[in-house]
């Protein structure tokens, strides 16, 4: 029987620990895994998840935990493969490696973006400095988890990243006004003036979040918190980082409405 070893972050006392897995029979399901409310695309189909990453013992056990998930999964292990069966099936949200055999990450990423395709994306990745962190964000990625990581957490941001791609719950109807910039709940238009703005699901996310707090001095924390749903490793800095593209795609040209409230964090107002 081809038994393989891989190397598996758990919750107990939060150490790493090394455990003989057999590919044919699942392993024992972290208490997260296929206990919380099913998440399902807006036509009732299982989610579809296109993993890429050369390791296949970690592909193996990754795919085990999606599939508790109730989703559909595609695995590729090297750059070339990623791109044909990202074209091919057009996933829902996609786990992607850096370090691969041909095309690196990013320039899969970069492909993937250049379509005008806001599909979901996580690095999952050994590189773990603030730097290469940062890189995989402003190339496009919606997060960035690093290894060796725990498959509790990878699944929760999974779920967080489909929340905020409005694929899989029932989207508010609301319509946010804020000056001139709009914002549509249910098709997920912005626009300012009248003029269109593409964001990325994470973008769109953020700027709901401030536009329903309107002149509120909103601290970092709180909009990691509310927005991303979880502690980025304790950094702030994506905050930042988004307000930062949020800002080029908002206030271009225009008025600035959204402002930095020294000592505290982000402001969205209107001085009309």
């Amino acid at each position: 029987m081809n038994r393989v070893t891989v190397q598996r972050v758990v919750r107990r006392i939060g150490v790493m620990t090394t455990m003989s897995v057999n590919p044919r029979n699942p392993p024992p399901r972290p208490a997260i895994l296929g206990q919380l409310p099913p998440i399902r695309r807006s036509d009732g189909s299982p989610i579809r998840v296109l993993l890429v990453d050369d390791e296949r013992a970690l592909t193996n056990l990754v795919k085990m935990a999606l599939h508790y998930e109730g989703w559909v999964v595609e695995v590729a292990h090297d750059g070339q493969e990623a791109i044909s069966k990202y074209d091919a099936s057009t996933p829902d949200i996609v786990v992607l490696d850096i370090m691969l055999p041909d095309l690196d990450g990013l320039q899969i990423l970069e492909r993937v973006r250049a379509t005008g395709n806001y599909t979901p994306v996580l690095f999952l990745t050994a590189r773990d400095s603030v730097t290469d962190r940062v890189t995989g964000l402003t190339a496009g990625a919606d997060d960035y988890m690093t290894k060796p990581f725990s498959l509790e957490e990878l699944v929760a941001r999974l779920r967080g990243l489909l929340r905020r791609a409005g694929e899989t719950t029932p989207l508010d109807d609301e319509t946010l006004r804020v000056g001139d910039l709009v914002l549509e709940g249910v098709s997920r238009d912005v626009t300012r003036g009248g003029e269109r703005i593409d964001l990325t699901a994470t973008e769109f996310e953020l700027l709901r979040y401030l536009m329903r707090n309107p002149r509120r001095a909103l601290t970092r924390e709180e909009i990691l918190e509310r927005v991303w749903n979880y502690s980025f490793g304790g950094r702030t800095s994506i905050v930042d980082l988004y307000i930062s593209y949020l800002r080029k795609k908002i206030d271009a040209g225009r008025e600035p409405m959204i402002h930095t409230i020294r000592g505290v964090g982000y402001q969205l107002r209107s001085d009309r």
